[in-house]
């Protein structure tokens, strides 16, 4: 069930793949840093001191100093990047690919000339009679006892003054108890059932993307992912711990599997995803960590054209077949759908909120999520409010359980939808597959029976949030 890498074993080739981007982060981005002439001037008077500067492992290190191109790129050097070294050196690229080859810059010039270096000889069909493999189906089962083991999903708004809520004490007051209270099963839960990671499935609030960029798809590979400034100061929580060899090995899995996905190694995280993790782990300080990694899978729902439910459907079911392929150590892997629910923010239908509908929405998600993914873009904007658009993500999580590959329906173990928080329509609903089902009882918790709906406060207890 592993990868298709089948390119490992072409002679003498290294590809460049999310793995190898993954191991050679800080080598390729030393690289780049010498594009600006007041750095290359720098590296060249003393390599040793500005090489201190980059978080380069001994070999990578070495390597640089050696001006040893081959042991870069096993280090996960990318020849692009690594060519910002051999120019600050006067190198040109016939004398950087000469001397990976053992080759002088003349012989490797006279190979050139007289035709380049033939392929006989020096390609894995030629050496064990390798075929490219048969295009199939993409899998609908699984391997019994996979390493990864999604267990549950998890559901729920994440809206920014709820953050503000926790982080000026207010959950207490009148207005905020009430969307509190609705999670204590959960926080109850997320202690005995907690993951080793979460994807965590949210859409970035123009925090980290701008104007300048707007990418459909983005899966965080770094290691940490600092908490960002969106105007008031950043959140006082801990920055994110992120799992980039698992991120690594999705987003192998996930390409191959016909999803168009942006890496992205170092980005901020804004209230889409720190929100959520403090609503399931509580009040946690900047110098404290989160309990759990997380890797961030962020979708575009700010600038249309939007992907559809289907489409965020169907990447679901493609990160659960890379979960499946994991080969490394066991894991306990949830996946969070954030955003929403009914809502807007813009325009002279500003605060629109529709009860009726994310109800409806909720009753899809749990019992018919194949044909929620027929609702079109139209639905969500006319019945939900612009930013309701936001619940598509939702069925990326869901799209990864069992029964949506002829297994076992999950079990609902806890549903929570309260008017409102701010300016928006909180829902939450935490679905667990079959190994991952649980125990606890929400009279355990002392909160509303799932399926309840807590509606608007009374207008009295509106001006508590008014400061959030």
């Amino acid at each position: 069930m592993a990868l298709d890498k089948p390119y490992k074993n072409v002679p003498g080739t290294t590809i460049y793949d999310a793995e190898q981007a993954r191991k050679g982060y800080h080598l390729n981005q030393f690289a780049m840093s010498l594009m600006k002439p007041e750095n290359r001037v720098r590296f060249l008077a003393d390599q040793a001191a500005y090489l201190d500067e980059w978080p380069l492992n001994p070999r990578q290190r070495q390597a640089v100093l050696d001006m040893d191109m081959n042991t870069m790129i096993d280090e996960g050097g990318n020849i692009y990047f690594l060519a910002k070294i051999g120019a600050t050196h006067g190198m040109s690229f016939q004398q950087m690919a000469g001397s990976m080859t053992g080759m002088s810059e003349a012989a490797y010039r006279d190979m050139m000339v007289g035709g380049g270096r033939r392929p006989e000889g020096n390609r894995l069909k030629d050496l064990d009679g390798w075929t490219p493999p048969a295009p199939g189906e993409k899998a609908d089962t699984f391997r019994p006892n996979a390493p990864a083991k999604y267990t549950s999903a998890l559901f729920t708004s994440h809206v920014p003054a709820i953050g503000a809520a926790m982080d000026l004490g207010k959950t207490e007051e009148p207005y905020w108890k009430k969307v509190f209270d609705g999670y204590q099963w959960t926080r109850k839960w997320a202690k005995e059932q907690k993951p080793d990671v979460v994807i965590l499935v949210y859409n970035d609030h123009a925090t980290a993307f701008d104007a300048s960029i707007i990418p459909t798809f983005v899966l965080g590979t770094g290691a940490d992912y600092p908490v960002a400034d969106e105007g008031y100061g950043p959140r006082p929580v801990p920055a994110v711990k992120g799992y980039p060899e698992l991120a690594a090995h999705i987003a192998q899995s996930v390409i191959q599997d016909d999803f168009d996905l942006t890496l992205v190694n170092e980005m901020v995280v804004d209230h889409g995803l720190t929100v959520p993790l403090s609503l399931v782990f509580g009040e946690i300080g900047p110098d404290e960590q989160w309990p759990v990694k997380v890797i961030p899978l962020a979708v575009n729902v700010v600038q249309y054209p939007v992907p559809s439910g289907r489409r965020c459907y169907e990447l679901g079911r493609a990160l659960r077949r890379a979960l499946d392929k994991w080969d490394g150590e066991e894991l306990n892997v949830q996946i969070w759908g954030t955003g929403g629910m009914s809502h807007q923010l813009q325009g002279p239908r500003a605060g629109l909120i529709n009860e009726e509908w994310d109800n409806a929405f909720l009753d899809h998600l749990i019992e018919d999520p194949l044909g929620l993914t027929e609702w079109q873009h139209m639905e969500y904007v006319d019945e939900a409010g612009s930013e309701g658009i936001e619940l598509v993500d939702w069925l990326i999580a869901r799209g990864a359980m069992d029964d949506q590959f002829g297994g076992e329906a999950p079990e609902m173990n806890h549903r929570f939808y309260h008017v409102p928080a701010s300016n928006t329509a909180v829902g939450h609903l935490v679905l667990s597959n079959p190994v991952g089902k649980t125990t606890i009882a929400d009279d355990e918790a002392g909160v509303a029976e799932p399926a309840e709906s807590v509606l608007a406060p009374e207008p009295a207890e509106t001006a508590a949030v008014a400061n959030a």
